[in-house]
């Protein structure tokens, strides 16, 4: 950790090369300069991250009748679009209970 005794000739040797007028410009490029580089990480570590997701977790895009059968609450996990096919219509047979007022 810096010291005050390596800041004081630090800060020296700033005002000699730039001068005092230029310190407040100087300062404020700086903390812009900063800011710009924590932003452009913090996006690239998103993009990391959403990357890392798509390889693990690939999406697959789900047919019609896996829709579907999801809407009806049947299980589409492991099943072909053919056996989803017969458990839906096993489902529109089977009549529905009418609940009474």
């Amino acid at each position: 950790m810096i010291g005050p005794q390596e800041l004081i000739p630090i800060f020296a040797i700033i005002v000699l090369l730039f001068g005092a007028s230029k310190l407040p410009e100087l300062a404020r490029s700086m903390g812009s300069s900063v800011g710009e580089f924590k932003k452009a990480q913090k996006e690239s570590e998103l993009s990391l991250k959403e990357f890392e997701k798509s390889i693990t977790d690939p999406i697959t895009p789900k047919s019609k009748v896996q829709e579907t059968a999801q809407k009806l609450g049947i299980d589409i996990r492991g099943k072909t679009d053919d056996q989803l096919l017969e458990e839906i219509q096993k489902a529109a047979e089977k009549p529905k209970e009418v609940s009474e007022p």
